[in-house]
């Protein structure tokens, strides 16, 4: 046989023994996952969304695998609200070691999660929220050094966190309503976009958190200290027990030295005494004052209840930003007496309008709630109260409404009335010719206002799809209100990115609908009404105009629109878009299109303006393409 035939067929043999081991990987990956699978136990072992040995999972589409662009191997594998309810397989899963992004969220699963998970070394997404795993979170997860998003909230986890300080792509980690106990790592804030571990068992201080997250993402930890919570101050550490050897040098050099200070030891002894004398004297006539200011004023701001975590009464804070004395005259107890609508009874105290949470709140426990100034704007000033219950209230005190009584509770009404999940209705309100309060969930997410501007001072941003997410359902909410209200007149009036907020679910949430004073006046002229929803069209605009620029309205004499305009009339209108959105490769194409659209909504013309309904119609086509063409990339992948 000659030298020609030899290295013919010992390619032949290589090229064979190569397919059968690539084949014979891929068959391994294949029964590994089906393993995985009906670990899970889906609700009908008989149908497991296409997951069998018969098949491919990159080629025959099994239920919530992407694979890569040429189809050799998985990139993710997501499996959420399945009613899934049996163990995570990290063994089998981890066979595919290619794996990138994983979510089971909100299933039934329990069990431990194996050190195995280690093998799946290039995972950036581990997605366990909403289950009912147990026991301590595997030793070997910082050892994943390409993890972004690290989510575990609602489980029963217990031991210690995860000390994932070396990982430094780490930008998310929930780990909020578990069992976890020890001290909070130090880890690199300054990455984060979400951090949250609160209801746990966690102690000792708080980590330096660089000013991105408040008390809402550590509450629910008595025995945790520091900044940002209310329990602030850290004991000092303790130092170091002396050797017994040097105790007694001490105390034999003191003994030594005892006759000779013992003079001034004496003199220092009488002048402490002294003052302990004075200062007695000075706090008993301090209380006495005290005592007599309090039967004089008959304030609730004196109210005698303990403040949870030592911070101020909502009645305290009120009062020292309103006219000193503005619950005087409601000592009656009938005036903090609860309301619902749907007793008929109207009285002077706390209507409460449609929370479970609230149920038996009354007026009184509102005030002595201990509470927090978020911000004070023209319109009124906003608070954070937390109700003995735990239960976080955003509380609205609103200035100058020239309206009476009775047309302030019917507007609240109504719009409490209509119902919408991505809008946010009161939960309670007061109202007296002085003063309007009114109590909202309170949502610790943020603003999308905050988002913007604080992804544009980090280069941490929202991505295109998550932009275009958030434009798509505030227009489907607004659309909806104006329609609900149209006959009411009822606009939002005041509609703007910091009144965007965001619920822990990451979804976006219209807040104070219908509190323009200036608006509430002109509801029975037909004109001024439809003016009313015609500013809200242009003020959506203006948020359109954000998510696409990444600019956001401040106070800083910036007119967003005016420039978006001169931009465009000079032709670069691909000047006008975000650079994290044209770097990450959002398509111009589509963002274009979404700038049309604000263009129009922000058009002075009223003939040429869009309603609320067809801006939301052509805001979820656009989606719809967009989700189009990410589902035809994939299927190529």
């Amino acid at each position: 046989m000659s030298v020609k035939h030899i290295w013919f067929w010992t390619v032949l043999t290589f090229l064979f023994l190569f397919f059968l081991l690539t084949n014979s990987e891929s068959e391994n990956v294949r029964k590994a996952l089906v393993t995985f699978m009906h670990k899970l136990e889906p609700p009908d072992q008989n149908f497991i969304w296409g997951w069998n040995l018969t098949s491919d999972p990159c080629t025959h589409n099994w239920h919530g695998v992407t694979c890569s662009a040429n189809n050799q191997y998985i990139k993710s594998i997501v499996l959420e609200e399945l009613n899934l309810t049996g163990v995570l397989d990290a063994t089998s899963l981890c066979i595919s070691t290619s794996l990138q992004f994983v979510s089971l969220n909100n299933n039934n699963l329990h069990g431990f999660i194996s050190e195995d998970i280690r093998n799946c070394k290039f995972l950036t997404h581990l997605l366990l929220s909403g289950n009912k795993f147990s026991g301590s979170l595997p030793v070997s997860i910082p050892r994943l050094r390409n993890m972004k998003r690290l989510h575990v909230s609602d489980n029963h986890f217990t031991g210690d966190l995860p000390n994932m300080v070396n990982v430094t792509s780490l930008i998310s980690f929930l780990a909020q309503n578990n069992y976890f106990t020890g001290q909070i790592p130090d880890f690199d804030f300054s990455n984060f976009e979400a951090f949250n571990v609160s209801n746990n068992d966690l102690r000792g201080p708080v980590p330096d958190v660089r000013g991105r997250f408040g008390a809402d993402s550590f509450y629910g930890n008595p025995n945790l200290c520091g900044k940002p919570i209310s329990n602030s101050s850290c004991p000092p550490p303790s130092p170091p027990p002396p050797s017994i050897v040097k105790k007694e040098k001490i105390i034999n050099q003191f003994l030594d030295d005892l006759p000779i200070y013992s003079g001034y030891i004496v003199i220092g002894l009488i002048l402490l005494i002294f003052l302990i004398y004075k200062l007695l004297i000075k706090c008993m006539t301090k209380d006495k004052e005290k005592g007599l200011d309090h039967v004089e004023k008959k304030d609730i701001s004196q109210d005698t209840s303990v403040v949870v975590g030592g911070g101020e009464k909502l009645s305290e804070i009120l009062n020292s930003n309103g006219s000193k004395n503005w619950f005087t005259g409601l000592g009656m107890r009938s005036e903090y007496s609860m309301t619902s609508m749907e007793s008929g009874v109207t009285t002077s105290g706390l209507v409460l309008l449609s929370s479970r949470k609230l149920r038996g709140l009354q007026f009184e426990d509102l005030l002595s709630a201990p509470a927090e100034l978020i911000r004070r704007g023209k319109h009124g000033s906003l608070y954070k109260v937390m109700l003995d219950n735990g239960v976080l209230l955003a509380v609205k005190r609103i200035k100058d409404w020239g309206i009476s009584k009775h047309d302030f509770e019917r507007r609240i009404n109504l719009i409490a009335q209509v119902k919408h999940p991505l809008v946010m209705s009161p939960v309670a309100y007061y109202c007296s010719q002085q003063e309007k309060l009114l109590a909202y969930e309170y949502l610790p997410n943020g603003s999308l206002f905050m988002l913007l501007y604080a992804g544009s001072q980090s280069g941490h941003s929202l991505d295109w799809r998550s932009r275009l997410d958030v434009a798509t359902k505030i227009a489907d909410a607004l659309a909806y209100l104006h329609e609900e209200l149209s006959e009411s007149g009822i606009s939002h009036g005041n509609l703007k990115s910091s009144n965007i907020l965001f619920d822990k679910n990451m979804n976006p949430q219209i807040s104070e609908y219908g509190l323009m004073v200036s608006h509430i006046k002109s509801i029975k002229n037909r004109n001024m009404s439809s003016a009313t929803f015609r500013a809200d069209i242009y003020a959506f605009g203006v948020i359109l105009l954000e998510l696409l620029t990444g600019k956001v309205v401040k106070n800083d004499g910036l007119d967003l629109v005016k420039w978006v305009n001169s931009v465009i009339s000079e032709e670069w209108t691909a000047e006008v878009f975000d650079r994290y959105l044209i770097t990450q490769g959002a398509s111009e194409e589509r963002m274009v299109n979404l700038l049309q659209v604000a263009l129009k909504c922000t058009n002075p013309s009223p003939n040429d303006k869009l309603t609320m309904r067809q801006v939301a119609l052509i805001t979820n086509a656009l989606k719809d393409e967009d989700d189009k063409s990410i589902s035809f990339d994939t299927s190529r992948v």
